[in-house]
Order: structure tokens, then sequence, then C-alpha cells
């Protein structure tokens, strides 16, 4: 034999999966659109400026404010833009 352990259990279904309602990087969109500023610079400890773009892109295409909301990364520093 194989020489590993395993188990078997019988069960009646699969658990269907648990989604999450929202993203940690909402508060991010959240407070930049709160806030006055039209270009902000935006810096997450241990996160890599394109990482975040496209997270950031992930949540601005779900939430539907592509029209309002614009990314860039300039020099390896991520910047929110605000387009109207």
């Amino acid at each position: 034999m194989s020489g590993i352990e395993f188990s078997l259990k019988a069960v009646k279904n699969k658990p269907s999966r648990k989604y999450r309602k929202g993203s940690k990087y909402d508060p991010i969109i959240a407070a930049f659109l709160d806030s006055p500023d039209n270009l902000v610079e935006v810096n997450v400890e241990g996160k890599d400026a394109n990482y975040l773009r496209t997270q950031l892109n992930k949540r601005i295409e779900v939430k539907d404010i592509k029209d309002q909301v614009k990314t860039s990364v300039v020099n390896s520093i991520l910047y929110l833009e605000k387009t109207e």
C-alpha cells in the first residue's frame, strides 16, 4: 500500500459557496469619492501598485462607476482620479 492515511465520509450534498458582499478595497474607493480631492496617490502596505490597480478596477467595474473614477500607475505609484 501507499502508506498515506485518509478517511472517507459520505455526505448528502455539497455546501454552497459563500461569497463576500464587498471587498477590502471598497473603503479606498469610498474614501476617495467622499474626499474633495480630484487626484490622490494610493499606498497599501505590502501591495504592489499594479496589483492594487487590478483589484480597484475590478471593484470600480462591479460598482459601475467607471465614468467617475480612473486608476493609473506611474513610476510604481497608483493614482486615483475623479473623471467628472
